[in-house]
């Protein structure tokens, strides 16, 4: 392309400071160095975690920034040494790499790799970064930065789909539904006629049940304080819905009296450590399995010995257990042979100017995923 090798002056979304406005500002994003990829970003969606970062964990470190990291877009150019992608080809930026070589991506029992640091932020992390305004490097959060119209991603942190793929629908993959989908599945093994409990109906909830679905669960319990979200969870395959407003006792007694002491499986896709507790205690004492999917780091949690010691286990997972390049590229394939659904998780398109509109109606959850339209194909 006419501009490989050359600064690209576009529009990205930056945070210039902790849970203030972003501001659609000219950036400038460098050429691609070894081993990157400089990606034309077409769509992102907005998640939960961008809003953690932006309004709640209170790391100021790690501002000006531009945030996103659910998004798909098209190879601009690629530096030296990349042998994987050439100019055209259809990607999703990960947030978690896949290098391939590392130990951990060799092992069958975790989907996190070696080389990968995008959570981690210090001064370092902004001399790496590609993206420039008024002089200033700009963080790339969890090494992606997504709400710009360009941006210079890893090459093990770069997944390649087929050209067919849509990218206004196949952005959510890069994140949300991966997560979700790949709780059930992979963290949790959830397992044909079994019973299973999902709180928090969000688009990482909802993929979770979408997840209890496929791999053949008997009863699906959708939990959230939002009965609204009732309806699409019922289009997921959820069986029963559960708001735990509606009742005196806890949910986890609820459940408990639901299904006969309580569900085999249960995932928690909130992000909230009494929830997580809740999620735990909701499972059967004897055997059940329960997943804890949403992210925070602010808070500690508690438990009694005696709700592990009879035989539960309690289990963390991040981007559902999927190794993500691998992961993206079978989960894309799937949704192109009608085996996963992504359309019904769209509930607004807006464009990128529009952003604090996206992110106001997440925080007030008033959407399940709000994909943005960052440049056009």
């Amino acid at each position: 392309m006419a501009t490989a090798g050359k600064v690209i002056k576009c529009k990205a979304a930056v945070a210039w400071e902790f849970n203030q406005p972003l501001v659609i500002e000219e950036v400038e994003v460098a050429p691609p160095q070894e081993k990157e990829i400089r990606i034309k970003i077409v769509a992102a969606g907005v998640c939960q975690s961008d809003l953690y970062f932006l309004l709640k964990c209170m790391n100021k470190a790690m501002f000006p920034a531009v945030l996103g990291h659910e998004a798909a877009g098209i190879v601009e150019s690629v530096g030296p040494g990349v042998t994987e992608f050439q100019p055209g080809d259809k990607v999703i930026p990960l947030f978690m790499p896949q290098c391939r070589e590392c130990r951990f991506c060799k092992s069958p029992k975790t989907n996190l790799c070696v080389n990968g640091s995008a959570g981690k932020v210090d001064e370092k992390s902004f001399e790496a970064s590609r993206i420039s305004c008024k002089g200033r490097k700009l963080l790339q959060f969890l090494g992606t930065s997504t709400f710009s119209e360009y941006t210079v991603v890893k090459e093990i942190a770069v997944a390649k789909i087929d050209a067919a793929a849509p990218l206004d629908k196949v952005c959510l993959i890069g994140c949300g539904i991966c997560t979700g989908y790949g709780a059930a599945v992979n963290a949790a093994k959830v397992e044909a006629g079994s019973t299973c409990a999902v709180f928090g109906l969000g688009a990482v909830g909802l993929a979770a049940v979408m997840g209890c679905k496929a791999a053949g669960a008997q009863r699906i319990i959708a939990v959230d304080i939002n009965p609204e979200k009732f309806e699409k969870a019922k289009v997921f395959g959820a069986t029963d819905v559960v708001n735990p407003k509606d009742h005196s006792e806890p949910v986890h007694e609820v459940i408990a009296g639901m299904t006969n002491g309580g569900v085999d499986f249960s995932l928690e896709c909130v992000g909230n450590v009494e929830v997580m507790r809740s999620a735990l205690e909701s499972s059967m004492e004897a055997w059940g399995v329960s997943v804890i999917v949403g992210w925070t780091d602010m808070y500690d949690i508690a438990i009694r010995p005696r709700h592990l010691i009879c035989g539960r286990t309690w289990k963390g997972t991040v981007f559902g257990g999927f190794k993500a390049k691998d992961g993206v590229a079978a989960m894309t394939n799937a949704y192109l042979e009608k085996k996963v659904k992504l359309d019904e998780f769209i509930t607004h398109n807006m464009p990128l100017e529009q952003i604090n509109d996206a992110i106001e109606l997440m925080k007030n959850s008033k959407c399940i995923r709000a994909v943005v339209e960052v440049s056009p194909p």
